[in-house]
């Protein structure tokens, strides 16, 4: 039988199920997994500690990719930042990576309006189509022509103070995720929200 983390048990502070090590039994010394149940969140969490099975699981998580975005020095100036982390993870899409740094020097030219940043708060995001999904999140580039309940079209008025970046297709999310973040710095986990979002 698979064993699940130990988050999934009483165990006092244990981490949240899907990060942290994985364990093997509960408080009690029995397996987690013939507590859980057949249905319900805590089956989806030992679902997720598991590994997804299925065909249903295996298509999703073959068209699962990941987008970076940039909160720019506007955005984190203003007190934004949480509130755009928190649109995305409403959403459903799972945090993978995060930094919050200055930049004294762009690694490489990325795009003309991100040479001269001081400071950005980068994220990684992964979910299903989550680079077109941001993308339509975060609004036109400028302000004035997005729509009401996107982050640009609540949160901005001119082009020049657009608070957010993100990337524009796979392939530049790719490059831009390598430029920014180191692979063992991409946290590979199972959310127990899973079951909850995708069918």
């Amino acid at each position: 039988m698979p064993r699940v983390p130990a988050a999934l048990g009483a165990g006092a502070g244990a981490p949240a199920c899907g990060g942290g090590k994985w364990g093997g039994r509960g408080p009690a010394g029995a397996h987690v997994v013939s507590r859980a149940g057949g249905r319900g969140p805590g089956a989806a969490c030992v679902r997720a500690a598991r590994g997804l099975t299925g065909p249903l699981a295996r298509r999703t998580m073959a068209n699962t990719e990941r987008t970076f975005i940039a909160i720019k020095p506007d955005g984190v100036q203003r007190g934004l930042v949480g509130e755009i982390i928190k649109r995305f993870e409403q959403k459903g899409f799972r945090l993978v990576a995060m930094k919050f740094l200055q930049v004294t020097r762009h690694p490489l030219t990325l795009a003309a309006e991100l040479r001269f940043f001081l400071f950005l708060e980068r994220l990684v995001w992964e979910g299903l189509n989550v680079v077109k999904t941001g993308r339509v999140m975060l609004g036109e580039t400028n302000p004035a022509d997005s729509k009401p309940g996107t982050i640009r079209g609540d949160f901005c008025i001119q082009v020049g103070r657009n608070i957010i970046h993100g990337s524009d297709s796979v392939k530049s999310a790719e490059k831009e995720i390598s430029l920014w973040f180191k692979p063992e710095e991409l946290v590979n986990y199972k959310s127990c929200a899973f079951d909850w979002i995708y069918e």
